[in-house]
């Protein structure tokens, strides 16, 4: 049977699919870290890695990049880099995970695309921070800070008038303001939409609960099945491509007057919740996409 690394340092629940799905195409997932490949630039290596690959692969699926120093997330995804430009099919590309990784990118790139996405403000300066708030908490529209790296929900904040203001170096601040006005889904009734995209297609829709204005499902939320298409399939998918990314999971709410945000585009998504409400096989669906089983 062939091999195929799968990038992550906890394979749990996804990988386990993972597996699952590259042993019906007859490939054995390997599950590696890339903390442990490295760059070899000497006269008979090809210039990366893998343990327990003499050959490079064909294939690589990304489904973690570990949190470290700058020049440590860098040199990972060097990796990546590197394995595409030596051939190998790099599903999520680092390309990929780089703009969606960093939110101030990410909304860049919906707002450089004409993405319905809420306003939002990236800055050091704690002053210009501080008169981004005042302004819009004085006309009624909270605030949400977020971490510019980060997903599931942690760390997120929501400012509202009479709220203590966050300093630089808090552990979800670090010293960098991403601001983003709140968009209010309906109070005591909080939801959004998580939106799953596979080249440029969106295969699959769950509608989330929250048991606060956070809906995320490792905080609390449960998915409930909606249709993908119309609207909201169309959103997610010009996201999607907004990112230029292989797929996707399109985190979108929809205010009180009934109008669709992008909150986030996630390269690395999580979609357990989302396949206990759905009955297409999210992972088997990536599995062939990857290895171009699908026409």
């Amino acid at each position: 049977m062939k091999k195929i690394p799968v990038f992550t340092d906890d394979s749990g629940w996804h990988g386990n699919r993972l597996k699952e799905a590259f042993a019906l195409r007859g490939y054995q997932a390997e599950f590696i870290s890339l903390k442990d490949c490295f760059l070899d630039f000497t006269a008979h290596s090809r210039g990366v890695v893998i343990p327990g690959f003499d050959v490079l692969p064909k294939f690589a699926f990304v489904r973690g990049v570990p949190g470290g120093a700058l020049q440590q997330v860098i040199t990972r995804l060097d990796i990546l880099h590197a394995l595409e430009m030596l051939g190998v099919k790099v599903y999520n590309t680092g390309r990929a995970v780089e703009r969606t990784v960093d939110k101030a990118m990410t909304s860049f790139l919906l707002h450089h695309h004409g993405i319905s996405t809420p306003d939002t403000w990236v800055c050091e300066s704690r002053l210009k921070a501080h008169e981004i708030m005042e302004r819009e908490i004085s006309i009624d529209k909270p605030l949400v800070i977020k971490p510019l790296f980060g997903s599931q929900g942690n760390g997120v904040r929501l400012i509202k008038h009479g709220d203590t203001f966050p300093v630089p170096m808090e552990a979800h601040v670090d010293g960098l303001y991403y601001l983003q006005r709140y968009v209010d889904s309906g109070e005591g009734a909080w939801h959004d939409h998580r939106v799953f995209v596979i080249r440029g297609k969106a295969v699959a829709a769950v509608l989330r609960h929250g048991t606060s204005w956070v809906n995320n499902v490792a905080l609390g939320g449960h998915c409930e099945a909606i249709g993908h298409g119309g609207e909201l399939g169309l959103l997610a998918e010009s996201a999607a491509k907004a990112v230029d990314i292989d797929y996707c999971g399109v985190d979108i709410i929809r205010d009180r007057q009934g109008k669709l945000y992008v909150l986030e585009v996630n390269s690395i998504p999580a979609w357990k919740g989302l396949q206990g409400a759905v009955d297409v096989d999210i992972a088997q669906a990536l599995v062939d996409d990857c290895l171009g089983l699908v026409n």
